[in-house]
């Protein structure tokens, strides 16, 4: 016997007080916010038929690419497969076993068919967001949402995630007058909502708006990072502007305080710690102790060979400070993972692999191979993950300037354009760049 959440989803073994920490789960997940992982532990807790928390408890264990999460994943597809269920419950177990198994494309293949059948599952829907996010279909990301968008109205209880999601898809297709109004009306409709604030952000800072930017997250700061497992990543964003405006005594401080100064072990977190040192690196500022710190959380997970993106970030770390024998553990890592099943073996081979020997290349002072290696990726690179801002770091020869193509003059070096106009960290990096232009 089956009762129904507030948009009239079946929800399998629940009954009225598990379904309430169900919801409630729901809700932290969709805004980023509180411990929806506790309350999904209490829903079942309560009722272990209950299919539907078993199934939120998985894809809150996968979809932070944590390695440590895949064996509990597993453990509640086990168990869920002998519970009785909805047929798009069981499409949900699916999309969580493929996910665990490496299956990234079938598994937003598959909630994309459930979205398109329940046009009012916000779960599907956010997971399959966050699959493309992680398989870096910017398409999809816009789409996948586009299509539920004419089953919901503003009024409807949860709205403001799909409005949100919406708002990335769009920014991530350079529709950005449409990102941020419907990433502004997400806020407005929810003020936690952490991946609105973070869509809106992701727009300023794509056309360059470091002030705009600045102004809009610092507005309320607490909104969307008090009790948020997202602050991190929109304090990267906040350190970002600063970076790009060259206030690097600010960048340090959001660096040292919010983004790093917990010491966060979460992947996610490590990534954006990561993506801002090399920033810095490239800019040539002294980094000091801070690379060390960053290698040594980055240690335990690195040789985890599960999720290219995250390799490049932990070699990042490993490169910053020197430590070659880490890069070849992850190098040898790569090697098994293309060895393996899953999606992954391509993420890994056609960009991870290729991006790391390039980063190992830089840190031993091999620019021509290392220019020559990203050129040969630059335009695939989306395949491994992440969004725009995060690949769009600073130009490989370049050295020390960020670059985008719609606002930067033409290159020192060469005159091409669509590279900044400031000069490259030195003439080592100048000779690879002419050598391989």
């Amino acid at each position: 016997m089956s009762i129904h959440d507030e948009l009239g989803l079946a929800c399998t073994g629940a009954d009225a007080e598990s379904l309430g920490h169900y919801r409630r789960a729901l809700r932290e997940f969709q805004c980023y916010v509180g411990d929806p992982v506790a309350d999904t532990d209490a829903a079942i807790a309560l009722r272990p038929d209950f299919v539907m928390a078993r199934v939120l408890r998985a894809y809150l264990h996968l979809l932070g690419t944590e390695p440590a999460g895949l064996a509990v994943a597993r453990a509640e597809v086990d168990a869920a497969r002998r519970l009785p269920a909805t047929a798009r419950e069981r499409a949900h177990v699916a999309a969580v076993e493929a996910i665990a198994s490496a299956h990234w494309h079938r598994a937003g293949r598959m909630l994309e068919d459930v979205a398109i059948d329940y046009p009012h599952d916000l779960l599907a829907l956010q997971a399959g967001h966050l699959v493309d996010f992680y398989v870096g279909n910017a398409r999809m990301l816009r789409d996948r949402i586009a299509r539920a968008l004419p089953e919901w109205s503003r009024d409807m209880p949860g709205c403001h995630v799909l409005l949100g999601m919406h708002a990335f898809g769009l920014e991530e297709c350079a529709d950005y007058a449409r990102a941020e109004a419907e990433g502004k009306a997400a806020v407005e409709l929810e003020r936690r909502d952490g991946w609105a604030w973070h869509a809106v952000a992701h727009v300023m800072e794509m056309q360059g708006r470091e002030r705009d930017g600045i102004t809009w997250l610092r507005q309320d700061t607490e909104a969307w990072s008090a009790d948020s497992f997202f602050r991190v990543h929109n304090w990267w964003h906040l350190a970002l502007y600063h970076l790009e405006l060259g206030e690097i005594d600010e960048v340090l401080q959001r660096y040292d305080g919010p983004i790093r100064g917990g010491r966060s072990t979460e992947v996610l977190n490590l990534i954006d710690a990561s993506a801002m040192l090399w920033r810095l690196h490239l800019r040539g500022i002294d980094i000091g102790a801070r690379w060390e710190s960053l290698a040594d959380d980055w240690w335990p997970l690195a040789t985890a060979g599960s999720y290219a993106f995250n390799d490049v970030h932990a070699v990042m770390a490993f490169v910053g400070a020197r430590r070659f024998d880490a890069v070849e553990a992850v190098i040898e890592a790569q090697r098994g993972a293309m060895a393996g099943q899953g999606d992954n073996v391509a993420f890994t081979r056609e960009v991870g692999h290729p991006l790391t020997l390039a980063l190992r290349e830089f840190g031993e002072g091999r620019y021509v191979d290392c220019v020559r290696r990203i050129r040969d990726v630059r335009e695939i690179a989306h395949r491994f993950g992440g969004s725009n801002a995060q690949r769009a770091g600073p130009h490989p020869a370049r050295g020390r300037t960020a670059w985008r193509a719609d606002r930067a003059g033409p290159c020192a070096v060469c005159r091409a354009p669509g590279h900044a106009a400031a000069q490259p960290a030195d003439a080592a990096v100048r000779g690879a760049h002419r050598a391989a232009a």
